[in-house]
């Protein structure tokens, strides 16, 4: 059972919904200056007061006039800020201080002010938007010159321009709209007794714009726009309530149209009404569902429906079975007070059992709403003959062949089975044509059979005549369950075949989304979405991007660079409008390509081109709107791979910022120590050399020694980085002692002041490795000093070596507080510190490990970081393995 109760509208929730969340809005609207707008405001302000609302002037222009001082006397007022701007100080409207305050009511002159250079905001309504959003309720001003779809309007009135406009979205967002208006002899009277402007702009002003006409059309301009956002109100609070119109407290248009003739003609006559009546319009059609409309009769109706938006028209494309309900149901819904609808002169005999026409079950069914019947126009030309398409003639002939052969075989057959058996060919005779090719071959099929049936097998044959009276009762039940078969078959065969053409391209759109979500690029998705849409709609495709402040083609399929000049204009004009431009719109109509925006939101990505070649058709509805969510999931994707590269570059600029800040803190840190004992060394031996004995001199140049040695250290690691990551580092291989080389570490570790205890662990037999044995002492002391700075003073610190079959072993272990569970897959990574007492990686800079992997690598060694186990609980171990002369020699 179908529930016909209304309901709210989810827009109308949503929309009430994003309004609970911030403040209230109130907009005191005047036709001009002087009407007493902001005195208006200031009036209402000090009764909330009273009321006991914690009332805020955030900015009131009083322009010296004492009526509207004295009503700022008494309330709080805000200090302003002043923001310098050419050599001075401009007081402008403090945001900062108004947020921080946050005033249950905050009133704010001007709602159409420009700001100063160095402001937050450009624009004031941009402060006052803040301030919405923080939860605060505001009260604003502004007159009706300074909305932007009426700036042009203004200017035809009264011949001036007005520079400060806001949007008219602005507008929308306000909760209230309190119109303050002043008879335009009042407002003159005012002018002249110098309560406006001054006596000299006063005079100027009332011989400019400040004339009797001028005013009473700027009035009419404010009146107009305060009952358009009074009945926008309405509509919405009603369509949020699941309040059902019509409500007639505003005149509200909808014109109903279909796939013929009439179409055009109605929209012109709708558009015409709504001027007359000065009132919204929307422009509806509506398709049965499981029904192909003519292609023909489809792009008529899209061009009306075109038409109809061009002139101002909300249009609406619905799908229902019935058509009178559900038009009623969309005009109650939207609060329409008169419908507007076509009918055809009746050309047939009206049955007492058929169904009325569309304007008759209108008016039957409207309550509250006026039905406007537009007839045919006498002049309308009658509707010409055409031969059948092909299609159906094919069909046609079809149906002539299965009655056929359903009269041959029934020939045969009557002799062995009764007549009525024979019946029964027939009406498969007419069910194959609706299989195959739809209702009206099955149709005549009908009609064939009643009449093969009826002059090969009803006595007397071979004439239509019947003798026996039950027989014809016999012949007109026959032929009403064939029609209705047939029509039955024929309406399930259109409605498969709809239902197939939506699952395809529901799967085509499906295999089209799931392209491009994995493509990483920008380039791929362009090529990827000019390849798919190209084998969706089979013409040529486009796909242009901003290039500086032009654009470029990003992709196109089938392979092409080039495109005309009146097709670049016209894809350069629905990027910068975000509207359809070319081939078969009232945009640049003479291109050859069509061309759709692509934006998200706000963000426009580029166009996408269809070409359309010479004589060729336009695309039909259903291929349209294929275009269009291909269109729309091709610049979802364009925004996605524009995205992920920002955050790849993001991610990449973060991890170079990172690097080189680990090299700033590294030299600055790192290097300046050493330089530091160094300079401090050499200064002593200068300036006292004359009263230091033999032993402190040779302490002194032994210090500048070990601190150079550590600073030569810590190059020669950023240099070795260096030359591993470029594939540089030069090995000279030689027989290394491995002995001597421990021993070498271990002494130079003691030399520079390690206070852990070393203990060197091999076999009686000389361990020898093949390799450079100056990159080799790097590597190993570079994990040995790893251990000295980070194992502890009261470590020990073991290095063993032993041979092993294909190469040797050597594992540097300590028994200090060892690596921490989280660094351990990282100690080998560039740049890995930590400043607690674990390994970051050798010296600060955080190389040290990293270019031991590097330099054993590249002896085509490993080195591993152990597990910690029951032989060795705490401490870190790690282990090389260099691989015997065979292995290493390349």
């Amino acid at each position: 059972m179908q529930d016909d109760a209304p309901r709210a509208s989810p827009d109308a929730l949503l929309a009430h919904a994003e309004r609970e969340g911030r403040g209230k809005l109130r907009l005191f609207l005047g036709a001009a200056p002087g009407v007493g707008k902001t005195y208006a405001m200031l009036g209402a302000a000090r009764a909330a007061r009273a009321g006991g609302r914690d009332v805020l002037v955030g900015i009131v222009e009083t322009h010296g006039r004492a009526d509207t001082e004295g009503m700022v006397a008494g309330l709080e007022v805000l200090p302003r800020k002043s923001i310098p701007y050419r050599g001075r100080l401009v007081p402008e409207f403090d945001i900062d201080a108004a947020l921080a305050r946050r005033p249950s009511l905050l009133l704010v002159d001007e709602y159409a002010h420009s700001n100063v250079d160095g402001s937050r905001h450009p624009k004031r309504w941009q402060d006052v938007a803040e301030c919405l959003k923080a939860g605060i309720d505001v009260w604003t001003t502004m007159n009706v010159q300074h909305v932007e779809s009426l700036n042009d309007v203004v200017q035809r009135i009264t011949g001036v321009r007005v520079r400060e406009t806001v949007p008219d979205t602005t507008l929308e967002v306000a909760d209230e709209i309190v119109l303050v208006d002043l008879p335009s002899d009042e407002l003159i009277r005012r002018l002249a007794e110098g309560k406006v402007y001054v006596e000299d702009t006063a005079t100027r002003a009332t011989q400019n714009f400040f004339k009797p006409s001028n005013l009473t059309a700027l009035r009419e301009l404010a009146l107009r726009q305060v009952a358009a956002q009074v009945d926008s109100d309405l509509v919405e609070r009603m369509q949020g309530g699941a309040i059902e119109g019509p409500w007639a407290a505003g005149e509200r248009l909808l014109v109903c149209i279909g796939p013929d003739r009439q179409a055009e003609r109605l929209v012109r006559e709708g558009k015409r009404l709504a001027d007359l009546l000065d009132a919204p319009w929307f422009t509806v059609t509506i398709e049965r569902p499981g029904t192909t409309p003519d292609p023909n009769d489809a792009s008529r109706l899209d061009a009306s429906l075109q038409l109809a938006k061009s002139l101002g028209a909300e249009t609406h494309s619905l799908v229902a079975s019935d058509l009178p309900a559900e038009i009623l149901r969309f005009s109650r819904f939207e609060n329409v007070t008169q419908i507007v609808v076509g009918k055809a002169r009746s050309r047939r005999l009206k049955l007492p059992w058929s169904e009325g026409n569309l304007a008759d079950a209108l008016v039957g069914g409207a309550r509250g709403v006026s039905v406007l019947v537009l007839t045919e126009s006498e002049a309308a030309p009658p509707r010409e003959w055409r031969w059948p398409e092909v299609g159906r003639s094919v069909g046609y002939a079809a149906a002539v062949a299965f009655v056929g052969l359903a009269t041959l075989l029934g020939t045969e057959l009557v002799r062995y089975v009764s007549l009525p058996n024979v019946s029964m060919l027939y009406l498969l005779a007419v069910l194959a044509p609706a299989l195959l090719y739809g209702v009206w071959s099955a149709v005549f099929a009908s009609f064939l059979s009643f009449g093969a049936y009826n002059f090969f097998f009803i006595d007397p044959r071979g004439t239509f005549t019947v003798a026996r009276p039950h027989e014809v009762l016999a012949l007109v039940i026959f032929l009403i369950i064939a029609v209705a078969i047939s029509a039955v078959a024929g309406q399930a065969r259109e409605q498969m075949r709809a239902s197939a053409r939506r699952t395809r391209a529901a799967r085509r759109l499906y295999e089209f989304t799931r392209t491009l979500s994995a493509l990483p690029d920008v380039g791929t998705v362009a090529d990827a979405a000019a390849t798919e849409i190209n084998a969706a709609i089979g013409r040529a495709v486009t796909i242009l991007r901003s290039d500086g402040a032009d654009l470029a083609i990003a992709a196109a399929w089938p392979p092409d660079d080039r495109l005309d000049v009146p097709a670049r204009t016209a894809a350069r004009w629905a990027h910068e409008h975000g509207e359809k431009a070319g081939a078969g719109t009232q945009t640049l109509p003479s291109s050859g390509w069509t061309f759709l925006p692509l934006a998200v939101q706000d963000s426009k990505v580029g166009v996408l081109g269809i070409e359309r070649p010479p004589g060729a058709e336009p695309l039909d509805a259903e291929v349209r709107t294929l275009l269009s969510a291909l269109a729309e999931q091709t610049a979802a994707a364009l925004q996605r791979a524009l995205l992920s590269t920002e955050v790849r570059s993001a991610r990449t600029a973060a991890e170079t910022e990172r690097v080189r800040n680990i090299l700033l803190a590294s030299i600055s840190h790192d290097f300046r120590t050493p330089l530091s004992s160094i300079l401090g060394a050499a200064t002593a031996l200068i300036e006292y050399r004359d009263r230091l004995d033999a032993t402190a001199r040779d302490d002194l140049l032994a210090q500048v020694r070990d601190e150079a040695r550590h600073l030569d250290q810590m190059v020669r690691n950023l240099l070795s980085m260096t030359r591993l990551e470029a594939g540089a580092l030069e090995i000279t291989k030689d027989w290394v002692d491995i002995r001597e080389m421990l021993d070498r570490q271990v002494d130079q570790a003691r030399r520079r002041g390690a206070p852990q205890r070393f203990s060197v662990d091999l076999p009686p037999e000389p361990i020898l490795a093949f390799g450079d044995g100056t990159l080799l002492d790097q590597a190993v002391g570079n994990i040995v000093g790893n251990a000295v700075k980070h194992a502890g003073a009261n470590a020990t610190v073991t290095l063993r070596a032993r041979a092993e079959p294909g190469g040797v072993a050597i594992e540097i272990s300590d028994d200090g507080p060892g690596i921490p569970a989280d660094l351990r897959d990282h100690v080998f990574e560039k740049f890995t510190r930590l400043r607690t007492s674990a390994a970051d990686g050798g010296d600060s800079a955080g190389l040290g490990l990293a270019i031991t992997k590097g330099i054993v690598e590249a002896h085509g060694g490993t080195v591993a970081l152990l597990r910690p186990d029951a032989s060795r609980p705490r401490g870190a171990a790690f282990l090389i393995r260099l691989p015997s002369e065979r292995a290493a020699t390349p």
